[in-house]
């Protein structure tokens, strides 16, 4: 099998890579993260510009006929950099439940906006009980004349300050942990009823909590069809962790490079730290876990489309599992051969270790998808 990138991945590679490289030094993002919004629309416009927001989309929904793999191979680069842009909850996770399970009407309304770089989304689906359970929906939209009435509470919902387009997970039938039941409803984020408290997450990105107080919507707000949400939502969720899975490379080839960087000049006994073998040895081990984590990543890439759903399944689990123990064996080893300065706020290894630490528990950590596995597997 040929894994080596086409001519049009490899100039998305090097575009991406070369503005992380050019817009996006340490300090030039300690800056953004400080700003009201925290991301810069300037940058946005320079995705939209470049291709980059449509590039994953097929032609006929507007988009430049990618997939998973350009998906991969942009947010590997903005891992490498921690670009703080909206590129997830926005492109793969609204966008792909547009992509997925929009109606042509939503698709003209919504996605060729967003590809345009015109509008952002935001993802709600997180409730305090549920834990990692996409089918734990507590939140009810009831039927209220031809639309329906949203009340129910989410949390950790990124993006949701500046988004233009809020997608809501509801129950519309069923008991609360049925996947038969729910519902993806599209919502305008200005909608009278949503209440939001803002805050910044320990990566420097943003997030909020959001109340829905019998928010009003209409029947064509339904994203794919009534009740049967669960199947659309979790395949996005799956490809949203392989994009996550392939940030988390580049944060870690990162990690890696600047603690390989700091042990050559770190001088101890009147010698680089580097010298002393146990820490060649650590070095070593960091180099493999990333390559290990990258190809879990690709493998999953590579699967995310396939028509059977455990296979897709399995296949993002298996990736999530890799990157937990991966990110967390780096971040931590990073850590402890900076000594002290690891953990300062003015060192990027730990901006890196924070952004490994939240995504191993982004979309389920190792334990819930080691089990997700292990279940597919006894199913199959």
């Amino acid at each position: 099998m040929d894994l080596s990138y086409s001519d049009e991945q490899k100039q998305i590679k090097e575009g991406v890579e070369r503005f992380v490289r050019e817009q996006y030094a340490f300090d030039t993002r300690r800056k953004i993260a400080g700003s009201e919004k925290g991301w810069l629309p300037e940058n946005w416009a320079k995705f939209a510009e470049l291709g980059w927001l449509g590039m994953s989309f097929s032609e006929a929904d507007g988009g430049f006929g990618g997939g998973a793999i350009e998906t991969m191979i942009a947010m590997e680069a903005f891992g490498s950099g921690l670009v703080l842009e909206p590129y997830l909850p926005t492109v793969v996770m609204g966008g792909g439940l547009l992509a997925a399970g929009g109606s042509a009407a939503q698709k003209e309304a919504l996605l060729a906006p967003m590809i345009a770089g015109e509008k952002q989304f935001a993802v709600a689906y997180v409730e305090k009980q549920a834990r990692f359970n996409l089918a734990d929906v507590a939140v009810v939209a009831k039927k209220d004349g031809a639309g329906y009435a949203i009340s129910g509470h989410k949390g950790v919902v990124y993006n949701a300050a500046s988004a233009d387009t809020i997608f809501v997970t509801a129950r519309t039938s069923g008991g609360q942990r049925d996947e038969k039941g729910i519902t993806v409803f599209a919502v305008d984020a200005k909608s009278a009823g949503i209440t939001r408290r803002d805050y910044p997450t320990q990566d420097a990105l943003r997030a909020s909590e959001l109340t829905f107080d019998n928010v009003k919507v209409g029947a064509d707000s339904v994203v794919g069809k009534v009740d049967d949400g669960h199947a659309l939502f979790e395949g996005v969720i799956d490809r949203s962790i392989v994009a996550l899975c392939a940030e988390a490379v580049g944060c870690m080839d990162a990690i890696n490079k600047a603690t390989l960087e700091y042990i050559k000049t770190r001088k101890q006994f009147g010698v680089p730290i580097g010298k002393f073998q146990v820490l060649q040895h650590r070095m070593v081990d960091c180099f493999t876990n990333a390559q290990e984590a990258r190809s879990m990543t690709l493998m999953a890439a590579l699967k995310i489309d396939d028509a059977d759903a455990t296979v897709r399944k399995k296949a993002a689990s298996g990736a999530k599992v890799q990157i937990g123990k991966s990110g967390k064996f780096c971040g931590q080893s990073a850590v402890q051969m900076h000594g002290g300065m690891g953990v300062t706020d003015e060192l990027s290894v730990s901006h890196y270790f924070k952004r490994l630490t939240m995504i191993e528990t982004l979309f389920g950590n190792q334990q819930h998808h080691l089990s997700r596995y292990a279940n597919l597997s006894v199913a199959a």
